[in-house]
């Protein structure tokens, strides 16, 4: 897939359109709970910022009041906001001198306690939402039907619940810490400015109304970059993603240059975009600096000629030296809160875009629609009926009028060419997709109208694909039956031909498998994956192609377990390898999502249909098919290579 079609291909797109003021909702679903964390970071922020601002209003007041030559300004005239008695106020200027120190002093002392406070207060608040972002996000992504699975990679996902998540926390510790802070001191410094000066305080703030203007279009212009910035990470990490976990097939296909060339193109997507909002923000922000300069500037001009020649021009009044120095610091202080405004802006806008792809998936309707009211499935005989079950998506029928009935305990299998929808059936039983036409039943209970979790219980699921999470052997064999005896655990091993080959194994059941159980063999993992069934001991089985990916020894000891374990249990088989399901109770024959032949084995051999001629080629009888049926098979060939294509593209 080229780097264009990436580019034009944004999976969340969808969902993240739908969404209208993603951090307002952030902050009213899950700031709520947290309100007084960061009510006290707030609070905090805002002593600690005034406090900051006392140093400089105390030097100057020391340059005027201690050590002017003549000595005429006193304490009680140069420090009104100071609500402490005239008395309490030192006279003689080395008492004013050490009052100062103290002052200084207590400010920095008490700040640095606040300050402490702050953090805690944004940092718990970040914290708590991020975790409860993500664990909600992840709740509700494996809700969701498999269609939408079938449509998003792993690396986009995974995008979502790790990069999106974490730059919401980013924003809501040091972001949101840095809005409060600047505000006060914005706030805070233009109220001493205008105490002091007010017409020399008007010049310092000139520029604020050209900056607030200059950053509404920065915000205007950036906001969609950001938007497409999370948008080809997601697509970055799928092929990332894609690439690492299928290694083994690119070192065997001698393929690396072709993948690396893929991920150049991925990567130089996400360059590009990148790139395009950093040209933006960095052609910000010197411009709102030097914005921000001309106020210092011309407060440096106007102040200096006032201290040194009197009022200029309109002006009128005094401005001492003191002052001017108090002028001078706090407009300085003030030009850089006004340019990091930006950058907490710039921030906001990147938490924006990941806020609206997480509410987005956050969103996305599950198929599966659950009533709330919905029984526990409560199975006796174990009987299943599909009565005209048909299903379908994107426009397309996959089943279409499947009718069947299984009495509880017999075995029923499914069989057919590639694309022929066997998965789909059992998928539908398992209600990993709902029906669109038509009933499933268990002992006389529709499926759709029961609770999922009982559904699902008591369905033991063993699939080709014997899939193990990184832990251990017993951690994976009681994967649903957490509570499980070791004697439990061994006793399924046992029954799956598995405790032999564990208990050889250096650590025995406390052995790690490694990512997806690298480190065993696929027999292993399938018999640990039977042993799983096992332990769960469910009402139906469903065994969908289970020994279709070992050796002739492994698929025997193999089927030893699962004959064990399909006794007396209603069994559904899928199966390529026919002759692992000749003994069935009932074969169904699919082609084309349809129903075309059932029967025993034996019937569907004296039939001469579809299984017949199935049977032959796994036979070896090649030369004796029918050309209808190879030309059928060479169509069905080009239509899957055909649709493989088109997904591709």
């Amino acid at each position: 897939m080229s780097g264009v079609d990436w580019e034009e291909d944004d999976p969340f797109e969808e969902q993240r359109d739908k969404i209208e003021n993603p951090m307002k909702r952030l902050f009213v679903e899950y700031g709520r709970d947290y309100a007084p964390q960061v009510t006290v970071g707030v609070l905090a922020s805002v002593f600690a910022r005034l406090l900051d601002l006392l140093p400089p209003l105390m030097l100057g007041i020391a340059l005027d009041a201690i050590f002017r030559s003549d000595g005429e300004a006193q304490f009680s005239e140069q420090i009104p906001l100071v609500v402490l008695p005239d008395a309490w106020l030192p006279t003689a200027q080395v008492d004013q001198f050490w009052f100062t120190i103290a002052v200084l002093a207590g400010a920095f002392l008490f700040g640095a306690g606040f300050h402490w406070v702050r953090n805690w207060g944004f940092n718990a608040f970040a914290q708590n939402i991020q975790h409860d972002v993500r664990t909600d996000t992840y709740d509700q992504m494996q809700r969701l039907n498999m269609d939408f699975f079938s449509d998003k990679q792993t690396g986009e996902m995974m995008s979502i619940l790790s990069n999106d998540v974490n730059r919401l926390e980013r924003f809501l510790n040091d972001g949101m810490n840095s809005v409060f802070r600047l505000s006060v001191m914005v706030v805070g410094i233009s109220v001493l400015l205008f105490w002091i000066n007010w017409q020399l305080a008007l010049v310092a703030l000139l520029p604020v109304p050209v900056i607030a203007g200059f950053t509404y279009l920065f915000i205007k212009i950036i906001q969609p970059k950001y938007a497409e910035v999370r948008s080809t990470v997601g697509k970055m990490n799928s092929r990332l993603e894609n690439n690492l976990g299928g290694i083994q097939v690119i070192k065997a296909a001698n393929t690396e240059s072709y993948e690396s060339e893929r991920v150049d193109d991925v990567s130089f997507d996400y360059f590009d975009a990148n790139w395009d909002a950093i040209e933006t923000r960095i052609k910000f922000f010197p411009a709102l600096r030097v914005l921000a300069g001309i106020g210092f500037v011309l407060t440096f001009i106007v102040g200096g000629l006032w201290v040194f020649q009197g009022p200029p021009g309109p002006f009128t009044g005094e401005l001492s030296e003191g002052m001017f120095v108090v002028f001078i610091l706090y407009t300085q202080r003030f030009i850089w809160p006004m340019a990091q405004f930006g950058q907490i802006i710039n921030m906001y806008q990147r938490a924006r875009a990941s806020s609206a792809r997480i509410f987005g998936l956050m969103d996305e309707p599950s198929k599966l629609a659950e009533d709330r009211d919905a029984e526990e499935l409560a199975v006796d005989e174990g009987e299943v009926v599909y009565d005209d079950v048909s299903f379908g998506y994107d426009d397309e029928t996959i089943v279409e009028d499947v009718d069947f009935e299984v009495e509880g305990g017999e075995t029923l299998a499914l069989v057919g060419p590639t694309g022929a929808g066997k998965s789909t059936v059992l998928k539908l039983l398992l209600r990993m997709y709902d029906v669109d036409d038509g009933e499933i039943r268990i002992d006389g209970q529709n499926v759709s109208d029961v609770t999922l979790r009982s559904l699902r219980r008591s369905i033991g699921y063993v699939g080709q694909s014997s899939y193990l999470f990184y832990g251990t052997v017993r951690e994976n064999i009681t994967y649903g039956t957490f509570d499980a005896t070791d004697e439990e655990v061994r006793e399924a091993a046992e029954a799956a031909e598995a405790h032999d080959f564990i208990e050889n194994l250096p650590d025995g059941y406390d052995t790690m498998v490694g990512e997806r159980g690298v480190k065993l063999s696929g027999g292993q993992r399938q018999r640990i994956t039977i042993a799983r069934a096992v332990l769960t001991d469910p009402d139906i089985l469903i065994l969908d192609e289970a020994t279709s990916d070992v050796d002739t020894e492994t698929e025997m000891l193999i089927q030893r377990s699962l004959d064990r374990l399909t006794t007396d249990r209603t069994t559904f088989a899928i199966a390529h390898r026919l002759s692992t399901i000749k003994d069935a109770d009932t074969i169904l024959v699919l082609e084309g999502g349809k129903i075309a032949e059932r029967g025993t084995h034996d019937e569907l051999l004296d039939n001469d249909g579809l299984y017949a001629h199935l049977w032959g080629v796994q036979a070896g009888e090649i030369d004796e098919l029918p050309q209808e049926f190879i030309d059928r098979a060479q169509e069905r060939t080009a239509r899957i290579v055909e649709d493989a294509e088109s997904d591709d593209d």
